[in-house]
């Protein structure tokens, strides 16, 4: 992992002058059980299908991930240099528990998977994804979703 006090001087300051976003801890919507919710992961890990397109620099649009997806059938093309892929190569679970989610449907613990996941890699300033974040809800919706775990990378 990248230590800020590791990073040359000008990505330093351009880090340390971001505007970190605060969020309410409340829930936005209430909903059934989590046993009886449909899930889907979001994540900024910059993943793709080896046959989609990669990611470039500013990306702020998102790729879709099938949801019967395996570890050999993605790849990440995050373009920061400070971006470890290390972990991802080892268990993508680290940056897509799609394992985990299926885990946890055969044990009864969530209703269902999603048919499809999302990744974003975000080289850009949160507000220009917003588009893309709006059009991603209403896949979502599409999909039946309405639980989503959000994996920030």
């Amino acid at each position: 992992m990248v230590r800020l006090s590791d990073l040359a001087g000008e990505l330093r300051d351009h880090l340390l002058e971001a505007e970190c976003h605060g969020f309410d801890t409340q829930p936005w919507v209430t909903g059934p059980p989590l046993r009886q919710r449909r899930v889907a992961i979001v994540t900024t890990a910059g993943l793709h299908t080896r046959s989609d397109r990669p990611f470039v620099l500013d990306s702020a649009d998102y790729r879709v991930l099938p949801g019967d997806a395996q570890a050999g059938d993605l790849v990440s093309t995050h373009v920061s240099p400070n971006f470890d892929r290390t972990g991802f190569a080892q268990d993508w679970n680290i940056v897509f528990p799609l394992d985990r989610l299926r885990e946890l449907e055969r044990a009864g613990e969530i209703g269902s998977v999603a048919d499809f996941h999302y990744s974003f890699m975000i080289a850009s300033t949160p507000d220009l994804a917003e588009p893309a974040a709006h059009e991603l809800a209403l896949l979502l919706r599409k999909d039946r979703v309405d639980a989503v775990l959000l994996v920030p990378v």
